[in-house]
């Protein structure tokens, strides 16, 4: 869970580190004490990472066999046949579940709030906190999130509608 991938990027990898640099004797590793942000940024990235090259993997999967045995057939290279025949109609299969993906990482943003890093969540909780405004704050908060999610969904929906094709 990416939960548990923001913790150990935040605990887990500087320790691992400074361990590293006990080992070699270095002093710069040693005393690696990194931001919480580039923690969060280094989790969410390789935990979507490994999602999206699933979704990259299917997709040119999902393209017959015979389209790169014509296109080689032609006399095209591996290369051009997966840039000119293979990825552009592998990437209309491959933009709605990158669009999904895109925004569920937009709504894990709230998870890096439990490795010490101010985002929306958690400036609505030091909010609440300080104010005592509970539900208010809340409703806010989770409007934010709706707002920026459909924003998104509209995004991915408007990149979707540009790249289909009539066969």
């Amino acid at each position: 869970p990416m939960m548990v991938q923001s913790i150990f990027w935040y605990v887990a990898s500087p320790a691992i580190i400074q361990e590293i640099g006990g080992a070699l004797h270095s002093q710069a590793l040693t005393n690696f004490r990194p931001d919480g942000t580039i923690m969060a940024i280094f989790g969410l990235t390789f935990g979507y990472a490994a999602y999206m090259s699933e979704v990259y993997r299917a997709g040119i999967q999902s393209i017959s066999r015979g389209q790169m045995e014509a296109a080689r057939s032609l006399g095209m290279t591996y290369i051009q046949a997966m840039r000119y025949v293979i990825l552009p109609q592998a990437v209309r299969v491959i933009l709605p579940p990158v669009g999904n993906e895109f925004i569920t990482l937009l709504k894990d943003t709230a998870l890096v709030s439990a490795v010490a890093v101010p985002d929306l969540t958690r400036r609505g909780r030091e909010f609440q906190a300080s104010t005592f405004i509970i539900i208010e704050t809340w409703v806010m908060v989770a409007l934010i999130y709706l707002t920026m999610t459909l924003l998104a969904t509209r995004l991915v929906s408007w990149v979707e509608k540009r790249s289909k094709y009539e066969r």
